[in-house]
């Protein structure tokens, strides 16, 4: 099924997420309404805060990234096939030179904005069948795990840019709460809520 994508400025998406347990009602449902979700927004990750559920769950899948002409032949193959879902995801490690990319948000349509991150991390997480798995990534799947993990953290991509460059993405941010914002994908924003 498909969810509506929390907008930027609604509460939730500042909160740090809570753990999920084996028996967390329809946590199978959740997550693959979370797939089909992030599927119909053309993303490459999703969070729980984004669909207005403040748990640490996160999805990614970096295939649409496998196609892109500014990634080496190595890193498409890893990109490729790319899919994973991380329950209470704990960062170990964020190392190795900081690189920019040119970051957007479904919670924030119509906002890119270069970001600066490490290349490598080390994370560990628990997978759809609550194995507990620590494992290592670097580049483009670093970077989109990163977003997604500092989603259940409370953090936006925006909080890591310059503050001249936030003041002037401001009125498109405000735009977004005001509900002025028309992506192709449903979405709920905070002035629609009151």
């Amino acid at each position: 099924m498909i969810l509506p994508i929390v907008g930027y400025g609604d509460p939730v998406l500042r909160k740090v997420g809570t753990d999920v347990t084996k028996d967390y009602p329809n946590l199978k449902e959740t997550i693959a309404n979370m797939y089909d979700t992030m599927y119909n927004a053309s993303g490459v990750g999703l969070a729980a805060p984004q669909v207005g559920l403040p748990i640490r769950i996160f999805i990614v899948d970096t295939d649409p990234f496998s196609d892109s002409d500014d990634v080496t032949k190595e890193e498409a193959e890893k990109l490729k096939g790319f899919k994973k879902t991380f329950i209470n995801a704990k960062m170990l490690k964020e190392e190795g030179e900081e690189w920019g990319f040119n970051e957007g948000c479904l919670s924030i349509p119509d906002v890119r904005e270069d970001v600066y991150r490490n290349r490598n991390i080390t994370i560990e997480y628990y997978d759809e069948d609550f194995n507990k798995v620590t494992e290592e990534y670097d580049g483009l799947i670093a970077r989109v795990i990163q977003h997604e993990y500092d989603h259940i953290e409370g953090v936006l991509f925006t909080d890591k840019i310059s503050s001249l460059k936030k003041q002037l993405i401001k009125k498109k941010l405000q735009n977004i709460m005001e509900g002025k914002a028309h992506p192709d994908y449903r979405m709920k924003f905070i002035a629609k809520k009151r």
